[in-house]
């Protein structure tokens, strides 16, 4: 649960007015299967990225990162300045330089952005057959496009990208003739496919990183998911413990009630004695609920995970108070010391006992009997009385006591069944397997 309490603490707080990088994924919107990323929305983080202070920096001052990559570009593309300005190519200079700062619109617009300079490198470099240097801001603006596409399309649009400056290189490159004469004439072929070779390095860069990124989402969104699963199971359990207390509590202070005034008249310290029993059994529900409503502030699930104080005795002497001839009988090795198992076993005897005396009518004797054998441990509530005729209580269960009690046997891998039992009456018995003592 570690990772679950993180998820919940740290709920992806984003600071205002940051922007992710591009092409990064809503992760809390994300479902199992991710779809394409979409621009620079704002995500929702659930889980705390891993980054150091400069990363953490840069992703929360974009205009800062761009301006980084605005440098990283030019300086890349000095030998490109360097031979236009020694050439005096001044118009090509300016080309080539606008191509560095047009990357700052690499969010905003990454599609006319590669388009733009492609366009660029093309014009300076057919209009200066002599000079073969390119910009490098190509690169970085099909690294943002990788980031939008699935990899066969930004495999197209690396090559198709490259056409232009391959088409240079392979018809109109004229290097001067004494190098032409040094290295070859396949100076040209080999410029192109490297040409196309440095796209497709660029291109598989943001492959890699629209891969990471999508896992990464993916990650926080399971991460969410287990979140909400985990607050949903935590609510049905304290939802189960909520019916168990209220259902016993009032069940058995009806009895007690319904005693006391029988015996009002006839035997009043007797009467007194199940008003005092009366109000232990309310003070005891209300201590229940508390324990029970504490996992809700708690910032451990442990709260409210363990018994009545008592346990098994204590529980069946409140329902002799109450009027129930219960007998329990316990066999074999104690109960394994895991507080879970203890209250499943617990809370089966507890509804089991609550249904005979709301139900059953008659009752002459009430056997509960838990017995265990290694890893197996058998837990049996006979009674011997009948069910009440249709329509005398209107409020009889609607079967989600019997639910809940097969939800927790199934918890420990069992099971539980509740029927009529041969010769008359009722049986619920339940299976369920604890891992202490295995061999």
């Amino acid at each position: 649960m570690d990772i679950m309490s993180r998820v919940i603490k740290t709920g992806g707080a984003q600071p205002a007015g940051s922007a992710p990088p591009a092409g990064v994924p809503d992760a809390a919107a994300a479902p199992a299967r991710m779809p394409e990323p979409l621009g620079a929305t704002a995500p929702t983080s659930a889980l705390p990225a891993r980054r150091g202070r400069l990363r953490q920096f840069l992703y929360e001052h974009p205009l800062a990162m761009d301006g980084l990559v605005v440098f990283a570009s030019t300086a890349l593309s000095i030998s490109s300045l360097v031979e236009t300005a020694r050439g005096g190519f001044w118009w090509q200079f300016a080309v080539v330089l606008l191509s560095q700062a047009a990357l700052m619109l690499r969010r905003r617009a990454p599609w006319p952005l590669l388009a733009g300079i492609v366009a660029a490198d093309a014009v300076v470099l057919f209009a200066t057959p002599e000079l073969g240097s390119m910009s490098a801001a190509v690169w970085f603006a099909l690294y943002v496009v990788a980031l939008r596409l699935r990899t066969v399309w930004a495999l197209v649009v690396a090559v198709t990208a490259s056409l232009p400056a391959a088409a240079y290189f392979a018809f109109a490159y004229r290097p001067g003739e004494e190098f032409l004469a040094q290295h070859g004439p396949f100076i040209g072929l080999v410029a192109s496919v490297s040409v196309v070779l440095s796209n497709l390095v660029a291109i598989g860069v943001g492959i890699v990183v629209r891969g990471n990124r999508i896992h990464q989402a993916e990650v926080r969104a399971w991460a969410i998911r287990r979140a909400q699963l985990a607050s949903v199971q935590e609510r049905n359990r304290i939802a189960r413990e909520m019916h168990d207390v209220v259902a016993h509590s009032l069940t058995v202070m009806v009895a007690l009630s319904d005693g006391a005034a029988r015996a009002l008249d006839r035997d009043p310290e007797k009467a007194r004695s199940v008003l005092g029993e009366l109000s232990s059994t309310g003070r005891a529900a209300l201590a229940d609920m508390r324990r029970v409503l504490g996992v809700l502030r708690a910032d451990s699930g442990a709260v409210g995970r363990k018994p009545t104080p008592g346990g098994l005795q204590a529980l069946v002497d409140g329902f002799r108070a109450a009027g129930l001839p219960v007998v329990l009988t316990q066999e074999g090795e104690n109960l394994p010391d895991d507080a879970a198992f203890q209250l499943a076993v617990f809370r089966i005897v507890q509804e089991s006992l609550t249904n005979v005396l709301r139900y059953a009518r008659g009752v002459g004797r009430v056997d509960v009997l838990v017995a265990r054998d290694r890893s197996l441990v058998r837990v049996r509530i006979d009674n011997d009385g009948g069910t009440a005729p249709d329509g005398e209580d209107p409020a009889l269960g609607t079967g989600g006591g019997l639910a809940g009690m097969r939800e927790r046997a199934a918890i420990f891998g069992g099971s539980l069944t509740a029927g009529p039992r041969p010769g008359g009456g009722w049986r619920v018995e339940a299976q369920l397997h604890c891992t202490e003592g295995d061999q």
